[in-house]
């Protein structure tokens, strides 16, 4: 026991003398750039043997000169912030190991930088392998070793675009086999998914002709061969051959989400590449006239998505509810990754902003993954679709694309098109925008990149009015009423332009930060000079409407526009209309519900069993966020729809408090709101490592919180007052308590924390 404890303590005094070498080492936001597929099957094969690889494979290759490079910084002590790292680069790996950096030996580079390091050396060359490591010195005066050896190769044109993993494919058997009559059986995968189905059949005489049946939803115990909405069924004849053989059902390509630019922005849907083929969502399979029993095996769901972590993030609260809410919202983020680019389900497949957004964010906390979010944003620049705030939320992508990686080469690639997507062109005499005059015209469209006809405003989906392009119904926007000066468009607006005022100031474009930060000032003046109703102490809609809608509230709310002494009132409004919004317009209602400390009745819509809720897509048997609450509501609607999946953003983000405060969670603020919840933990993945946080919550009595912080991080960590009598110690020590409104906040580095106040 002696030799154990001595040896124990010898290997500590080891780690913290010479430090844990780095790890997770990402190339333009890929980590795994040394992993090749074939058709979408993770090989054996290593980056060193492609040109001897006689198969088509696919990797995700580099496409830039001067490739940006990080890291995570790991230690066993606290409070630890890199002081500087050496990167060496090498054309072979024999030779990285011998310390032989031909390519490149940055030096030791005296940097806190472990998430974007842009690469110096000899110029990069098309269709190369190279190899690199990185070992770092802490505020410690500890010195890693060198990291393991990472290789990516280069695209054949170094155009500077976005690399990203190719579709990956995971095979999956049933969770349910089962006969239902004589010649047919059911088959449960479990959980819908994007893909292709292999099935195993036996045919004695090879005369025999089976029928098989796929669909997202059962009734009765079959497959439901009539659904509603456009929950997907679809069947198909196989003749069997003689003996016992593997068949691939291929799928066929469906008009409404192949067919080029039939919609209204005259954008392209995107289309599966060739190495994967027409995939098709599914949970459920029957195979009619087959006398054989069925194995497990026998059957094989093909799933196709982009690169995913399934232990990446975890979640688990006191609230039965909204764990289940938690874990359809988590799956949702992969399952609908299948295109490798944000879409709006498999209706249309076209890559909207307003889905981009809510994925972008969910994605972020449910994955250490950049680069579908960043190619997605990217696509949409230059692909823009029609409603008005859409084109404004791209500039809230491009934040939020900063903030999580503290990479700015896209902003930098793309400063010009984003100031375009301001839509200052637009600016009226009032100083609000509109798009009821003639300057919304081809002109304007142009440098947009918006080849429709005309962008007009949306406020929330469906519209007053619209469902399917058939049936009237009140739509999803509370009745809201379109006026010249639209309340939602202006609310973007203003934070559009305070946005790019902080891009700007990233970029270092001062004259551009001091503008666009003076034209928000006034556009919140205006704003709440003409739209806000004193008497009834809410915004209206728009300029000539008397109607006050929930939307034209909860997004002031949400961007921090609406003054401290009206606050109050706009909240009351806001909760009297309850969820009367759609899906979407539930991640800017949540937000702005915390941003006013309303944690209990936030959490009251996340765990809900309403109708409108995220349990009810649960209840009606979806296993995939939908497009809408409830057919209902959009009789169109897709099962398979991540602008459904607010919750994998919200509960971190609100719940939890978890944000980064400077640009790749340099540093970061954990402002948890628990409302009613007694317990819960987190796990979230950064771009500098895992920050884990847990709490047990005994409301104005107890409260006791455990963080880990991770190494070159910092954290502001903000804990709830409690009554008039209470003692504040972290990590057992007693604290000085410094008081905000509601909270107490302090200031830490990496390492685990306990927080208690009693």
């Amino acid at each position: 026991m002696r030799f154990f404890t001595v040896s124990l303590l010898m290997h500590w005094f080891v780690l913290l003398s010479y430090g844990q070498a780095p790890s997770n080492l990402t190339t333009d936001l890929i980590e795994h750039t040394d992993r090749i597929f074939l058709d979408g099957h993770a090989t054996t094969t290593h980056l060193s043997e492609v040109k001897t690889v006689i198969e088509r494979y696919q990797i995700a290759r580099i496409r830039k000169a001067q490739p940006c490079l990080g890291w995570v910084v790991n230690s066993e002590r606290t409070n630890t912030l890199q002081t500087a790292y050496q990167i060496m680069m090498a054309s072979s790996k024999s030779k990285l190991e011998l310390n032989d950096a031909d390519i490149w030996d940055s030096g030791k580079v005296q940097s806190d930088n472990s998430v974007a390091v842009k690469y110096s050396g000899i110029p990069l060359q098309p269709l190369k392998v190279y190899y690199w490591k990185v070992k770092v010195w802490d505020n410690h005066d500890v010195e890693s070793p060198f990291s393991d050896i990472k290789a990516f190769m280069t695209n054949s044109d170094l155009d500077g675009g976005t690399s990203r993993y190719p579709l990956q494919i995971t095979d999956e058997v049933p969770t349910e086999v089962s006969s239902i009559g004589k010649k047919c059986t059911f088959i449960d995968f479990g959980k819908a998914a994007f893909g292709k189905l292999k099935v195993t059949l036996t045919s004695e005489h090879g005369k025999d002709t089976v029928t098989i049946r796929l669909g997202e939803h059962k009734r009765n115990g079959r497959v439901d061969r009539k659904p509603e909405a456009t929950i997907r069924y679809t069947e198909y004849r196989l003749p069997l051959f003689a003996g016992v053989h593997t068949y691939t059902i291929k799928f066929r390509p469906d008009k409404r989400n192949t067919k080029r630019q039939q919609n209204e922005s005259k954008v392209d849907p995107i289309f599966m590449p060739d190495y994967i083929g027409e995939v098709y969502p599914f949970r459920y399979c029957e195979i009619d006239n087959y006398s054989y029993k069925l194995a497990e095996k026998d059957a094989v769901r093909q799933n196709v998505h982009y690169f995913f972590n399934d232990f990446a993030s975890s979640f688990h609260s006191s609230d039965s509810i909204l764990n289940q809410v938690w874990h359809l919202c988590k799956y949702s983020i992969k399952a609908t990754s299948f295109c490798g680019i944000y879409v709006d389900g498999d209706r249309e497949r076209i890559a909207y902003e307003a889905d981009a957004l809510i994925n972008q964010l969910g994605h972020y906390y449910v994955d250490r993954e950049f680069s579908m979010a960043r190619h997605t944003h990217e696509h949409l620049l230059h692909n823009s679709t029609w409603p008005t705030e859409w084109h404004l939320q791209s500039i809230l992508i491009a934040w939020n694309d900063y903030m999580y990686t503290g990479n700015k080469a896209s902003l930098e690639q793309h400063y010009t098109l984003l100031k375009a997507k301001t839509l200052l062109a637009l600016k009226e005499s009032n100083g609000l925008i509109s798009t009821w005059t003639q300057k919304n015209r081809k002109e304007f469209h142009q440098t947009i990149n918006f080849r429709g006809d005309s962008i007009r405003d949306i406020v929330d989906w469906p519209q007053k009015g619209y469902v399917g392009g058939e049936k009237k119904e009140a739509g999803e926007a509370d009745g809201y009423e379109m006026t010249r000066y639209n309340t939602v468009v202006n609310a973007f607006y203003y934070e559009a332009l305070r946005l790019m005022s902080l891009i700007a100031e990233a970029l270092g474009e001062v004259s551009d930060r001091e503008y666009y930060s003076m034209e928000a000032g006034k556009v919140k003046i205006q704003f709440n000079r003409l739209f806000f109703d004193k008497k009834r102490g809410c915004y209206k809609d728009g300029l000539d409407t008397e109607h006050c809608s929930l939307h034209a509230n909860m997004f002031p709310l949400a961007f921090g526009m609406v003054e401290e002494k009206y606050t109050e009132s706009v909240v009351d409004f806001i909760m009297s209309r309850r969820m009367a919004c759609s899906v979407y317009g539930s991640q800017f209602l949540l937000d702005a519900l915390y941003n006013a400390y309303k944690d209990e009745y936030g959490l009251q819509l996340l765990a809900s069993t309403n109708e409108r809720s995220w349990y009810n897509m649960i209840r009606m048997g979806s296993t995939i966020t939908s497009e809408a609450w409830d057919n209902k509501y959009k009789p169109n609607q897709d099962w398979n729809h991540a602008w459904g999946a607010t919750p994998a953003n919200l509960i971190p983000r609100k719940i939890f408090g978890i944000e980064p405060i400077e640009a790749g969670s340099r540093k970061i603020r954990i402002k948890p709101q628990p409302g009613f919840l007694r317990e819960a933990s987190i796990v979230v993945p950064t771009i500098r490592g895992n920050i884990k946080v847990s709490f047990e919550n005994v409301p104005q009595k107890s409260y006791l919180m455990k963080v880990t912080i991770p190494a070159n991080s910092e954290a502001e960590v903000w804990v709830p007052v409690l009554g008039r009598k209470y003692q504040l110690y972290v990590d057992g020590i007693k604290r000085r308590k410094e008081i905000f409104g509601q909270f107490m906040k302090l200031t830490m580095g990496s390492g685990v924390h306990m927080i208690e106040v009693k």
